[in-house]
């Protein structure tokens, strides 16, 4: 029977899972043990499973990471967290020198069977210091791949398959969609695919992570002054899904792009410049993008609203397209 649950729910039962289909699955992290996770995900995990599988770690991303992947090279299967994308910056050696490159290094020996999760995004008052969206910046990084679970299904559905990856995955969670609710439908998910989440004639709007809601939510007011857009769930950041993206544009002709990451070098740039190289001539009007202000996130809400892709800033930037 179906219930309703949240997307941090969801996320819990997907480590659930994974611990109870293998035993060399293991999480660990700052605060995932008796503390429940800083967001609450691992809440209750370590009374099931036990320290040796729930494990506390120091306040060392560089450490705790490195030893996932020294984990994972002994062929055990974890799941790092790291509490927010920030923190993840102190474990970029670890993360690019070693965990993405070994198996390039090795000669093709060694492979980093490594999942690391990590809380992303704006919107909660967390200020400059917590919220950073640099999933672009991994999704730059060959040897990785990248995920970013917008809905409750790709939350609960995404960890299993990236476990069973033999290369190291990066899960990007927005911080904002922990308290989502609704009924997860079964099923299994695909991690090598984008996701074409509404269909429409008139434009292409490309979202990912804690943008796919509100971009939904502006393809509904548009649809009420009738312009019908195609809404794509970019889901896999690194590689790219370009066959999913090429298709919409090549019926709908226009593309807006909604990144809360900064637009200078943003992932926004290089899905717009693939449709430049890809579908130029399909092209019927220049390609929107919207973007979050290129500045330190403020603590004030009032600023941060202003300094992060709205619903109605999306609507504004769709009309431009659709109209030019």
């Amino acid at each position: 029977m179906s219930q309703t649950t949240t997307y941090r729910e969801a996320v819990r039962e997907a480590i659930r899972e994974a611990m109870c289909r293998d035993e060399r699955v293991f999480l660990m992290g700052e605060d995932i043990g008796a503390y429940g996770g800083c967001f609450a995900v691992s809440l209750g995990l370590l009374e099931e499973f036990g320290p040796e599988r729930i494990r506390d770690t120091p306040l060392s991303e560089s450490a705790f990471v490195g030893a996932g992947i020294g984990a994972a090279l002994g062929g055990m299967r974890p799941i790092v967290e790291i509490m927010t994308v920030n923190f993840s910056l102190l474990a970029l050696d670890q993360i690019l020198n070693n965990a993405a490159t070994l198996l390039h290094m090795s000669g093709g020996q060694f492979n980093v069977p490594l999942v690391i999760r990590m809380t992303t995004g704006a919107g909660r008052q967390l200020a400059a210091q917590h919220s950073h969206s640099l999933e672009g910046w991994y999704a730059h990084i060959p040897g990785l791949r990248i995920l970013a679970p917008a809905t409750l299904e790709d939350a609960r559905g995404m960890l299993w398959p990236a476990l069973e990856d033999p290369d190291p995955v990066l899960i990007f969670e927005h911080g904002g969609l922990y308290a989502m609710s609704g009924v997860v439908r079964p099923g299994p998910v695909d991690i090598t695919r984008a996701a074409l989440r509404r269909s429409g004639g008139d434009v292409t709007l490309i979202a990912y992570g804690g943008t796919v809601a509100k971009t939904l939510s502006a393809a509904d007011a548009l649809a009420a002054e009738g312009i019908e857009a195609d809404v794509i769930d970019l889901r896999v950041l690194r590689p790219l899904d370009d066959t999913v993206i090429m298709e919409s544009v090549g019926r709908t002709h226009r593309a807006v792009i909604v990144d809360e990451g900064w637009r200078s070098g943003s992932l926004s740039a290089e899905i717009g410049i693939r449709i430049v190289e890809q579908a130029f001539y399909t092209l019927d009007a220049p390609i929107g993008r919207l973007c979050s202000a290129e500045v330190p996130i403020p603590y004030a809400r009032h600023l941060e609203e202003a300094a992060i892709p709205q619903v109605a800033a999306i609507v504004t930037t769709v009309r431009e397209v659709v109209t030019s």
